[in-house]
């Protein structure tokens, strides 16, 4: 299994990203086909590169193609090359990116953007392993590893008919699902941390540390942009602080306003505190403290369980050992 260390940008121990990193193992170990779902921002190019740097293909290219960045006849010029004359424009004949990633693993971002056209073209590089240029109906053989991505849901699409059936079902093989970063608020010190050591690093700014008030506005926020924004915190406070330990005054502005979501404040609006309080220590005495079994017992997310234990004072080795 890869530790936290193969993964230092997505960060921490939380149950979620233990099971992304047994996901992740069991993809490189083998030559099965990923399907690795997440909103943006959440490192679903960072887990593809794990994989590939711990398989036995990491020696061999990862080529990257973002389906929704090209038109559909540009996209399959790129997949799958051309020959000349293919079409105005094509003077050569040109390698796609199967091609070029033979031996080694490609990486389709977006990959439910991929136009429906594309789609049945790449259900039989799947299925025979071949590719036909752009232009020509002779098949090339290739050797090549796929792991697809996306921040859409798949299946409704596919109820939608935008996306075919056979070919979900062809890269769902391992799913992982990479979990938002206000679902795991628990691994927001240690990705601080991180970010703060590698701008650090690369700035040459001497800087001494987080303050406790910034990282409980840090870890209050719901990160709607997931890691990606937190990197873009770090650098902002880089720049505003001169010198000393980051503080609050060196967050963005938005960072402090929505230190605590509306909806998580709504979540913990006290009809009764008390009430609340003891649900929220029945639930996770029921569950041994496990804080995600308690947050489905109460019908509540994971950070409202993790907002009310903070609120309350409730520390788990108190509940579970009452």
């Amino acid at each position: 299994m890869f530790s936290s260390d193969s993964l230092p940008l997505l960060g921490g121990d939380s149950p979620a990203l233990q099971s992304v990193l047994r996901s992740a193992a069991l993809v490189a170990a083998t030559d099965a086909t990923a399907l690795i779902t997440g909103e943006s921002g959440t490192g679903k190019e960072l887990v593809t590169e794990a994989i590939h740097a711990e398989s036995p293909r990491s020696s061999k290219p990862l080529v990257k193609v973002n389906c929704a960045a090209l038109t559909e006849s540009l996209l399959e010029s790129e997949l799958f090359g051309h020959v000349k004359g293919a079409f105005t424009g094509a003077y050569a004949n040109r390698q796609g990116r199967f091609e070029a990633a033979g031996g080694g693993y490609i990486f389709l971002d977006e990959i439910g953007d991929l136009p429906l056209s594309t789609q049945v073209k790449l259900l039989r590089v799947l299925e025979d392993k071949v590719v036909e240029r752009v232009g020509d109906n002779k098949s090339i053989k290739v050797d090549v590893r796929i792991i697809t991505a996306t921040n859409r849901n798949l299946q409704e699409l596919v109820r939608q008919g935008s996306f075919r059936q056979d070919l979900f079902y062809r890269i769902n093989v391992v799913p992982i699902h990479l979990p938002p970063l206000r679902e795991r608020p628990e691994d927001i010190p240690l990705l601080a941390e991180h970010f703060f050591q590698r701008i650090k690093l690369k700035t040459g700014k001497p800087l001494a540390g987080i303050s406790s008030q910034a990282m409980d506005a840090l870890t209050r926020y719901s990160w709607p942009g997931n890691i990606r924004e937190l990197k873009s915190v770090f650098e902002y406070a880089f720049v505003a602080c001169a010198q000393g330990t980051i503080d609050t005054q060196h967050l963005l502005p938005h960072i402090l306003e929505g230190a605590k979501p509306l909806e998580e404040r709504a979540a913990d609006a006290p009809v009764d505190d008390e009430q609340h309080k003891n649900e929220l220590i029945e639930a996770l005495r029921q569950t041994n403290g496990n804080q995600s079994e308690a947050a489905r017992i109460l019908g509540v997310s994971r950070v409202t369980v993790w907002n009310r234990m903070k609120k309350y004072n409730v520390q788990v080795n108190n509940v579970v050992e009452i």
